[in-house]
């Protein structure tokens, strides 16, 4: 696992990372919506957030390989400008819609309440790498003892599972939740790991542009995957190389009882042999 973080601008950094050389890319950008990031980076105005939006765009297209894929997260507000510029540079995949569960507990008394996010999936080509297998979700036991009719036996998707669908319902980290960092927009660990394992190959490039508490970096990480991020705020920029280290850690443990395992297995054969 190689994991490059710079803690920098990624306008800035984006230049030293080679054309063509990136397999996925998982950006989730300042939504514009005036969050406290420790800086001014969300306390643009509609018209400079699109421009903004373009430029980081326009930096970023180019790192694609010709058969790589872009995931950006957004919210209502913004999403429709964002993605209509990315279609001029990409081909549009898919719009995900993200249910982040949000409990119902009052909320807005003048418009209907804000509870997903808008996630827009493009590829460089139509020749884009895509392996739904490693996101299946396999079915219950009730789902297949209802279809144990004999034109359903050995179907391959009702033993591996179903393609996921493009409404994810996956609950928003709350406070108390294990995986929760300190920052203020964290995306689940769960949602990432499907964009890295259906779009990425093993042994590919992750970049994150914007890593804030670095949770495209743990999904790179836990699944051999390279990786290269940018994160400005140097607060989040340390939270990223805490739970990258932490990943790297546990790795080297399990790999340090793996060996273990062979040189006992090893000791047992020549035991056996011996005997």
């Amino acid at each position: 696992m190689t994991a490059l973080l710079y803690n920098e601008d990624a306008l800035a950094g984006l230049s030293r990372i080679e054309d063509a050389s990136v397999d996925l890319v998982i950006a989730d950008p300042p939504y514009g919506l005036g969050k406290d990031y420790g800086n001014d980076s969300d306390c643009l105005g509609a018209q400079e957030y699109l421009s903004w939006s373009r430029s980081w765009i326009d930096a970023v297209a180019p790192k694609l390989k010709a058969n790589a894929s872009l995931y950006v997260f957004l919210t209502w507000q913004h999403s429709p400008e964002v993605f209509s510029y990315l279609k001029t540079r990409l081909t549009m995949v898919n719009e995900i819609i993200w249910d982040r569960r949000v409990p119902s507990m009052g909320g807005s008394t003048r418009k209907f309440s804000s509870v997903h996010d808008n996630i827009g999936f493009f590829a460089k080509s139509r020749d884009y790498y895509f392996d739904v297998d490693a996101v299946r979700i396999p079915y219950d036991a009730a789902t297949k003892k209802a279809r144990s009719r004999s034109i359903f036996v050995g179907k391959k998707w009702l033993e591996i599972g179903y393609n996921p669908k493009d409404v994810w319902s996956v609950s928003r980290l709350h406070r108390q939740h294990a995986e929760r960092a300190n920052h203020p927009t964290q995306k689940p660990l769960e949602i990432v790991e499907r964009m890295v394992l259906a779009s990425c190959p093993p042994g590919g490039t992750v970049l994150d542009p914007f890593m804030g508490s670095g949770t495209t970096a743990v999904a790179a990480a836990r699944h051999g995957r390279r990786f290269v991020g940018f994160e400005l705020n140097p607060d989040y920029f340390a939270i990223v190389e805490s739970r990258v280290a932490e990943v790297a850690l546990g790795q080297r443990s399990l790999d340090l009882q793996a060996r273990k395992s062979e040189i006992a297995l090893s000791d047992c054969a020549g035991e056996a042999a011996s005997g």
